[in-house]
């Protein structure tokens, strides 16, 4: 670490949180560097000392990955405030934190790390990564569904990207996104006549859901881990 690294990374690869996060605590000045107040254009070097709420936190080297299967009713937040977080609901031996969001109504697929790198990796734009949900509706899918659904459509004055989707059943249907606007595919229904009722998230990339039960987790693989580091 001789040519330094941006303190936001630093607290990142600590696992103390992910950048964007540190990114606040610094500007909330709870970010110390040496005794001083720290801001975002400092770097930290060898022999450094970085502290948030006056507690030093070190970079550490081995991190954690895991894949959870999030019950309905658990929210994507690290706010201990809140009784229905899910880092109190998984328990987790070190301090983790959720890669992105998954609505408190619905269930599914979230990965979870301590790797502030790869949060912020995966949550860029651009990366455009795949997320594949199983959705159920309140009625039968009529038969130009797919025709509107896969279209772009302005949402909260943003345009979606085109999407694949395969009707499954009469009321079911699988749907794949490259974009994370918020309850996205329950707006993109309701554009349309239609109410989710149960929506699953199944896949991340690579990553599937597969047999982990609700409320259960599972550490990522070798394979897994690299796939969400590219």
């Amino acid at each position: 670490m001789s040519v330094g690294i941006s303190i936001n990374k630093y607290i990142g690869s600590s696992g103390y949180c992910s950048r964007r996060e540190a990114d606040v605590l610094i500007e909330e000045g709870r970010v110390e560097l040496n005794g001083k107040k720290a801001y975002l254009t400092d770097k930290v070097y060898d022999g450094d000392v970085v502290a948030v709420d006056s507690f030093p936190i070190n970079a550490k080297k081995k991190h954690h990955y895991i894949a959870f299967n999030k019950p309905i009713g658990v929210t994507c937040t690290t706010d201990t405030k809140d009784k229905t977080n899910i880092i109190d609901f998984i328990n987790f031996s070190e301090r983790i934190f959720p890669i992105g969001r998954l609505d408190k109504d619905s269930s599914g697929l979230i990965l979870l790390t301590d790797d502030g790198d790869v949060v912020n990796n995966i949550l860029r734009k651009e990366n455009n990564h795949e997320k594949e949900y199983l959705v159920r509706v309140n009625r039968p899918i009529e038969s130009d569904f797919v025709k509107k659904m896969t279209a772009p459509m302005v949402i909260d004055r943003v345009q979606t990207k085109p999407c694949k989707v395969k009707v499954t059943s009469k009321h079911e249907f699988r749907i794949i996104l490259t974009q994370g606007l918020n309850r996205q595919i329950r707006k993109m229904c309701q554009n349309l006549g239609y109410r989710v009722t149960d929506l699953i998230r199944i896949r991340i990339m690579d990553i599937h859901l597969g047999t982990i039960k609700i409320g259960k987790w599972r550490k990522l693989s070798d394979v897994e881990i690299q796939t969400i580091k590219k």
